[in-house]
């Protein structure tokens, strides 16, 4: 069963998501909120796998609520996605940075709602390619020289190739077609290099791709 925290400050959007994913067998909505502080409280009490939470929050914003989530090492596994009234929302990249797993836009299809929500716990980052290009650009405007990340020498070159790919946005099966394996084997090098560099998911591997130089603007496309 996966568990859930909805955290929104507009009842009707909460009441919305949860009766759509209370009538999934395998999804169990077990807190709400509507503020920032009252949202880690619950995530820290309850330990739920996923945290749909909006940015803009009273007392304490979704920014600030999912830094304190994601710096705590007692709630590691729990993963945080992001709802946005536009998917290139401002806050993108600080979002990412703060350690979120994706995002969704509030006015997403039902369906989305459900695979986004399962994919985050199955591990994998909810970036679609225009939010993959606008976090490198973010990234392009904000950094500095890139700086050798932490364990990155530890990596193989076939993981330093895949993890390349994973943060112009390709996706696991696109990675396989790239380099002619199975999507099986793409899979094994984003996981061997999410281990080994201490990345949460897909969307911090995308953030240590760049910041180590091994994504710069002017590759996507």
């Amino acid at each position: 069963m996966i568990r859930v925290v909805l955290a929104d400050d507009q009842l009707l959007v909460r009441a919305g998501f949860r009766a759509l994913l209370a009538a999934q067998p395998d999804i169990e909505v077990v807190a709400e909120a509507a503020d920032g502080e009252h949202t880690v409280r619950q995530v820290r009490e309850l330990r739920p796998d996923v945290v749909l939470m909006d940015i803009r929050m009273p007392v304490l914003d979704g920014l600030a609520a999912t830094r304190r989530i994601t710096e705590d090492p007692a709630l590691g596994a729990v993963r945080v996605v992001m709802l946005t009234t536009f998917e290139l929302d401002e806050y993108v990249f600080e979002a990412i940075r703060c350690g979120a797993s994706g995002f969704l836009v509030k006015d997403t299809e039902p369906e989305e709602l459900l695979r986004a929500v399962r994919a985050v716990v199955a591990g994998d980052a909810l970036l679609s390619p225009g939010v993959t290009r606008r976090l490198i650009a973010e990234f392009a405007a904000r950094s500095k020289e890139p700086a050798v990340a932490v364990g990155l020498t530890e990596l193989t070159d076939r993981e330093r190739e895949v993890m390349a790919l994973v943060g112009i946005g390709l996706s696991n099966e696109e990675i396989a077609r790239r380099l002619v394996v199975s999507p099986l084997t793409a899979k094994t090098h984003v996981s061997r290099a999410m281990v080994k560099l201490g990345a949460r998911d897909r969307a911090q591997l995308v953030v240590l791709a760049y910041e180590s130089g091994l994504v710069r603007p002017g590759w996507l496309g």
